[in-house]
């Protein structure tokens, strides 16, 4: 037997698959359960308010255009990102079930980073939209399209699956002969190849590159965007007519700082100072969660072809009414 067929039996011999992982979750915090229903409070809002909102774009004929479409996206992105996080949490937690079958760790990690990286790049093809409407009002609807923005977001779905599932086969390479504690409240894929006890350096290159691919250059393409919307708006004479221009703007603003600074602030702590685990728990939870629980709700109360299309459906569905009474 040469050296490179014993040093492949060895590592043969020695390769640890874990049965199941344990999720650590909180360290001796009293009445963690409090914080778990609270979460699970988040989840029930997220789930009305995204399906509301779902509802009204597919019911609303003038809501059937290429912006409402990524709208639309954004929307069932955030309602499965929420079904694929919060369920298991609580179930873990609050039934402490905490043991986790290995390939199930493996899917609930990709699924939750799956429709996370979604969530970012539909914040992108919002600021295109808006970029082209204030740059190029004229050319917008030959340019932005149902066509279009039909293919920017499949690209956004298949790019995003493929690369998270690359990242996440990649754990399938690595022997687990020390821990299988996760030190966090979900199958993140960080704490979890850190556990392993054999070479972790490819894993390590692929978590810094999800961080760019998925927050730096997201956020980074947003930014260009808006700096040429401010250039345009600088060639606007009226400052009310830059006013109602950059008002269409500002809920996709405010949308882009829920999604991105927790995230980007929460990564930039950690890395830089030692940030005590159940601090970085709340905060990744809350990051994980509460974008979705306000998307809708800033949508529905800050843009107003939505608001007026929920009173149509009402005052539609108040004439049927009156005429089913009638008869």
């Amino acid at each position: 037997m040469g050296p490179e067929e014993k040093a492949a039996f060895m590592f043969n011999s020695t390769f640890v698959r874990p049965a199941r992982f344990y999720i650590g979750g909180f360290i001796n915090v009293p009445h963690a359960k409090y914080f778990y229903v609270f979460l699970c409070f988040v989840y029930i809002v997220t789930v009305l308010g995204n399906c509301f909102l779902l509802l009204v774009i597919y019911l609303v004929e003038a809501l059937h255009t290429p912006k409402y479409m990524i709208v639309f996206n954004l929307a069932f992105a955030d309602l499965c990102g929420s079904t694929a996080l919060i369920p298991k949490l609580l179930d873990t937690f609050l039934f402490n079930r905490r043991y986790i079958v290995y390939e199930a760790c493996l899917s609930y990690m990709f699924f939750v980073l799956v429709f996370g990286a979604v969530q970012s790049w539909t914040l992108v093809t919002m600021a295109y939209d808006r970029f082209i409407a204030i740059c190029f009002p004229l050319r917008y609807h030959t340019i932005v399209t149902k066509p279009a923005i039909g293919v920017m977001l499949l690209v956004s779905w298949v790019s995003s699956s493929s690369f998270v599932l690359f990242v996440v086969k990649l754990i399938d390479r690595l022997s687990f002969c020390r821990s299988v504690v996760v030190k966090t409240f979900f199958c993140d894929h960080s704490p979890v190849y850190r556990l392993a006890c054999n070479d972790t350096s490819l894993n390590n290159i692929m978590a810094y590159v999800a961080f760019l691919a998925f927050l730096c250059m997201p956020l980074i393409l947003i930014a260009l965007t808006y700096v040429c919307i401010s250039v345009a708006l600088k060639r606007i004479a009226s400052k009310e007519e830059r006013l109602r221009a950059f008002k269409t703007c500002t809920s996709h603003l405010i949308l882009v700082a829920v999604f991105f600074l927790p995230i980007i602030c929460t990564n930039i702590a950690t890395v830089v100072a030692d940030i005590h685990p159940n601090a970085r728990i709340i905060n990744s939870s809350l990051t994980h969660t509460i974008p979705a629980l306000l998307n809708p709700i800033i949508y529905s109360l800050k843009t107003e072809e939505v608001l007026n299309s929920i009173k149509k459906l009402c005052f539609r569905n108040q004439i049927s009414g009156e005429n089913n009474s009638r008869r």
